[in-house]
């Protein structure tokens, strides 16, 4: 389908783009977002947004990179060195005190550095718990290399070497996580704005993934959150996302970038 005829402004670019790929960009800041898209479209040779869609419409390699580019798949394992030890020192074993098995979620788990992560915290520390961890991401491109588990040096900046050895074989393009790990860790594919939630969490990561959303849109994510923990569950945000109004959610600030449902 062509366009180019019907599309001039970035208004209409996101109106067609929704139905396409599920992605409603009026969730996310305009000024930001647009940014992006031109970056995009610039640096592929494409000046206007009609012929921009018809060609993503036509080259799936073109719509996958696209993809990509706006949801913006960065992570590392144990992202934050001194959040994770806050995680590991305080936040399970408040979370062990009340409840087994845990049930532990990454929202917007990029390619499952981070919901392995937590497997392997749990697997380390805590070796006699049970708990799930679930992995959930709009792009099905890297929930593909998470379920592969597949890594490069670069996912690993943050990583402990002695964690590296233990659940990690070195293959020729990089890092393959041991199955042991993998059998942990269960993927879904997910829209954090329009799908429901499940509910019971005890804990559930959600970080660096709504910098670019709207207040409006954060509003409703959290608000979904909080439904979704338990009572005494806990949200873990990222460490530019400090949660404003969180009293009126239900929630009380338990350490810096832990939010704690009353």
């Amino acid at each position: 389908m062509s366009y180019a005829s019907v599309l001039n402004t970035y208004e209409d670019f996101v109106k067609a783009f929704h139905p396409k790929s599920g992605l409603d960009l009026k969730f996310y800041k305009q000024n930001q977002m647009q940014r992006r898209i031109l970056s995009f479209m610039n640096s592929h040779g494409h000046s206007s947004y009609g012929p921009f869609l018809t060609a993503l419409s036509a080259d799936p390699t073109l719509y996958d990179a696209f993809f990509k580019h706006l949801t913006i798949n960065v992570s590392q394992f144990f992202r934050d060195a001194a959040q994770w030890k806050t995680l590991r020192e305080t936040i399970l074993p408040l979370l062990l005190q009340n409840k087994t098995p845990l049930k532990l979620w990454s929202a917007g788990c990029s390619g499952g550095q981070e919901p392995y992560s937590l497997a392997m915290t749990m697997m380390d520390y805590f070796s006699t718990a049970k708990f799930t961890v679930l992995g959930s991401d709009i792009d099905v491109n890297v929930l593909k290399q998470a379920k592969d588990g597949l890594y490069k040096q670069n996912d690993f900046a943050s990583t402990p070497p002695e964690v590296l050895q233990k659940y990690f074989t070195l293959i020729d393009n990089g890092y393959q996580i041991k199955d042991s790990v993998k059998r942990q860790v269960s993927f879904q594919h997910q829209n954090l704005l329009t799908d429901r939630f499940q509910s019971g969490y005890d804990f559930i990561a959600c970080r660096n993934v709504v910098i670019y959303f709207t207040d409006e849109a954060k509003e409703i994510l959290y608000k979904k959150f909080t439904d979704s923990l338990r009572p005494g569950g806990i949200l873990f945000t990222g460490s530019t996302e400090h949660l404003f109004g969180m009293n009126q959610l239900g929630l009380k600030s338990i350490s810096s970038f832990f939010y704690q449902k009353q």
